[in-house]
């Protein structure tokens, strides 16, 4: 066979027929993504939805709402943070632009038409489009909605430290440090100078005092490994039999716990209520849903427990070492308190603590890091929850293909076929060292040297990994 050298000069054919275009034969994932999707008739739904923030015949064609939501479902899947990485990325791949149901002629969309779509409809239909993947996986018996575990994390903002400025003058935070070095002594002061007098401050800055001008819905928070960021609150609430998030909400970065709870537990009884409103839906979940609340000992207060109690719910919320409490006549607060102290020590309350590790960390895991979803694109509390939701829909996604195919993401069933050939060789190892000891048994070969024990241990048990 000759060897064929690559064209560096050459004009494109005028004309191409249709047969002769490169075709795909589509990514198995999203296939079956697809599929179930248009068994819900989850495009009918959406563009009914979305349909008043459209101009009608009016004007050159929008980008299609089922188009818009694939689209930040890949982002998910691929792991893309950003918007004009998922559009390159849908323009790359022709099993994607399959997905997004892209003919040979039409281009993918553009990153900044994906934008103004997602500015276009507001939250409320971005919250009923979750609620609609909500409902997929009820309808497939994957949401039970009885005990419900609440935790939060903080995501890096849009916005960098050096352009805060004071909300009362609009000072720069670079001038306040030269004031504060000429008001003790030094002219002149130099990068080294300001960086001691910003080290030795004792409060280096206040969300009451300091706000970015790019992103004034950014708040001064300490992340998760100890640095300070402007940074929002990103809130799940998820169902601890099946690992669905139910509900999510961004809250200001610096919101303490307990505050925002209260908005996380509406979201989660409204997402619940428009479940059943479906019969068929309704006989799947849990007749005392939304019964059972669990949390770490961040949520724990006299109020949240009071109130939980008062709706006719149980608490499993793990309590801080406070020491003796002195409750001056508060009965209804010491009662709560007790209650949840009880249901903690107890076998369930411990299984169920434990429990919450597992299935909320893993929901952060999936969408914050393996998501790429930890530091934020983009600005406005309200824009990056609408992003934000159709993100963690696609981890509802995941879990039904993961009980479907056995994978949640499609790099996931990259790793199956290198496991089925691993699976396969073990097998054809152990069998071939079968029929050796059954040769020599018989006396036709001679006894095998070396310790045979050890290699078939070490080759049967060789890991390998399925991906995510």
């Amino acid at each position: 066979m000759a060897i064929g050298k690559r064209r560096r000069d050459r004009q494109e054919e005028l004309w191409i027929a249709t047969s002769d275009l490169a075709r795909s034969p589509g990514h198995p994932f999203y296939e079956r993504v697809n599929q179930i999707l248009a068994e819900s008739r989850f495009d009918e739904q959406i563009e009914e939805l979305c349909r008043p923030f459209y101009a009608g015949n009016v004007g050159r064609p929008g980008l299609a709402p089922g188009v818009y939501v694939r689209m930040l479902l890949v982002g998910y899947f691929e792991g893309i943070d950003s918007e004009r990485g998922i559009a390159w990325r849908c323009s790359d791949s022709l099993a994607l632009r399959s997905f997004l149901g892209l003919t040979l002629s039409e281009s993918a969309p553009d990153h900044s038409t994906v934008s103004r779509t997602r500015r276009l409809i507001d939250l409320e239909t971005h919250v009923e489009i979750f609620g609609l993947v909500l409902k997929i996986l009820a309808e497939r018996g994957q949401l039970v909605g009885k005990t419900i575990g609440v935790d939060a994390t903080s995501l890096e903002a849009n916005a960098a430290m050096k352009s805060l400025v004071r909300r009362d003058s609009g000072q720069s935070y670079q001038d306040f440090l030269v004031e504060l070095a000429k008001a003790s002594g030094i002219e002149t002061p130099t990068r080294a100078d300001l960086a001691r007098i910003d080290r030795k401050r004792a409060k280096k800055g206040s969300n009451d005092d300091w706000h970015n001008p790019n992103d004034p819905d950014a708040q001064i928070t300490k992340m998760k490994d100890g640095r300070t960021h402007l940074a929002h609150k990103a809130e799940h609430a998820v169902d601890m039999d099946s690992g669905a998030v139910m509900a999510v909400r961004i809250h200001p970065g610096a919101a303490g716990d307990t505050a925002s709870l209260p908005e996380t537990m509406l979201a989660t009884a409204e997402s619940l209520a428009t479940l059943r409103r479906d019969p068929e839906v309704e006989a799947k979940l849990d007749d005392a849903a939304l019964s059972e609340w669990v949390a770490d000992k961040g949520y724990h207060s006299n109020e949240v427990l009071v109130a939980i109690e008062s709706a006719g719910w149980r608490t499993y919320i793990s309590e801080p070492d406070r020491g003796r409490r002195k409750w001056n006549g508060n009965e209804e607060a010491r009662h709560a308190v007790h209650a949840n102290r009880r249901r903690i020590r107890g076998r369930r309350g411990r299984d169920l603590l434990r429990k919450r590790g597992e299935r909320i960390e893993r929901t952060f895991a999936h969408c914050l890091e393996t998501g790429r979803m930890r530091r934020t694109h983009l600005r406005g509390r309200e824009n990056i929850e609408k992003r934000y939701l159709v993100h963690v829909a696609a981890y509802n996604l995941g879990i039904l293909m993961r009980a479907i195919l056995g994978n949640g993401t499609p790099r996931g069933l990259q790793g199956r076929v290198a496991a089925f050939f691993e699976a396969c060789s073990r097998s054809m190892y152990r069998l071939m060292n079968v029929f050796l000891d059954f040769a020599h048994f018989l006396g036709l070969i001679a006894p095998r040297s070396g310790n045979r024990s050890a290699t078939a241990t070490s080759r049967g048990s060789r890991p390998f990994t399925t991906g995510c």
